[in-house]
């Protein structure tokens, strides 16, 4: 069983949470062949700000991976405008394994975690559209969440 890190913006976590659905770009269709059902993905949302707030990056839910890795050509997440046309085709079924009430904020969580090797330019390591992570790192993911 492998453990993965996925990046997505609050929208298509929206889309996640209610569909159940992850969904990659085209160009990362290796990736999503080497996901097999019983895998595990965390969905991470980038900070963002909403008029005077800024909500914070964080983790925001485990899953289960149920399905093999499939392409859909149906638009069903939101393209961010640097992407184009881009409708993340390669895809793979969830089932909910934890939605926190609260995200995880994941700052605080940078000096523990061993997928993050350079601590100061973090965002390095997770601007791809998944990657695996220990299993140690997850877990410390799954306790911090409520």
């Amino acid at each position: 069983m492998v453990r993965w890190f996925a990046s997505s913006n609050r929208d298509n976590w929206e889309i996640i949470r209610k569909k159940n659905i992850w969904g990659i770009p085209k160009r990362n269709k290796s990736i999503i062949e080497r996901v097999k059902p019983g895998d595990s993905i965390l969905i991470y949302v980038a900070q963002k700000k909403e008029g005077d707030i800024i909500l914070p990056s964080a983790v925001v839910g485990a899953f289960e991976i149920v399905s093999e890795g499939y392409e859909d050509m149906k638009p069903i997440f939101i393209t961010p405008e640097s992407m184009g046309n881009e409708v993340f085709p390669n895809r793979v079924k969830l089932r909910p394994i934890k939605l926190f009430k609260e995200p995880v904020e994941f700052k605080p969580l940078i000096p523990k975690l061993e997928f993050i090797k350079n601590k100061t330019m973090w965002t390095g390591h997770i601007r791809v559209a998944m990657r695996e992570i220990p299993e140690k790192d997850y877990q410390l993911i799954l306790e911090t969440g409520k």
